[in-house]
């Protein structure tokens, strides 16, 4: 194994331990609360990770059928409990960790295109674009990277919002 692929693998699943902490925190109700009308739930983004995650690394490295509608992840209200949205992520991070540990070091430079759907791609770039055009292109070193990024960036939101909901300093 890649030695950057270990390190990725080891700090997403830092954050995946900070994730789950503050979801078992949380009760049924406060997970899906959302702290304003613009802002997202910690079930939102437990989604979110969830299909960036398979979106990316099962479904982009991995060639598994690609499955999202990202859009659809900020949109819910609920529909899970906290053992279903924790079973989703750690379910997605063993299929994660298949796929990056059969990654050389070799393979690090290798391009690969991460397609989206329409109404997604409609609502990250503005625009519309033929379903041959709706795609990202990436070194599969900076795909890591940038998955492991958008990892802890969302973990860092998960955090905020469930120290606000307790009315705590705890560390997760």
């Amino acid at each position: 194994m890649s030695q950057i692929v270990h390190i990725v693998i080891e700090q997403m699943n830092a954050q995946l331990e900070k994730v789950v902490n503050g979801v078992q925190r949380l009760s049924e109700e406060e997970v899906w609360l959302r702290l304003a009308p613009n802002m997202n739930s910690v079930a939102n983004l437990c989604i979110h990770l969830a299909g960036s995650e398979y979106q990316h690394f099962v479904s982009g490295l991995g060639n598994k059928p690609f499955i999202r509608e990202r859009s659809q992840e900020f949109d819910r209200v609920g529909g899970y409990t906290k053992e279903q949205l924790l079973d989703q992520l750690q379910t997605v991070r063993r299929e994660s960790i298949q796929v990056l540990n059969g990654i050389t070091d070799e393979d690090l430079q290798r391009q690969v295109k991460i397609y989206f759907n329409g109404e997604d791609w409609k609502r990250m770039k503005g625009i519309d674009a033929e379903e041959s055009e709706r795609y990202v292109v990436r070194s599969i070193q900076s795909h890591l990277v940038y998955i492991a990024e958008h990892m802890g960036y969302h973990t860092g939101q998960i955090v905020l919002i469930t120290k606000l909901l307790l009315k705590s300093s705890a560390t997760l």
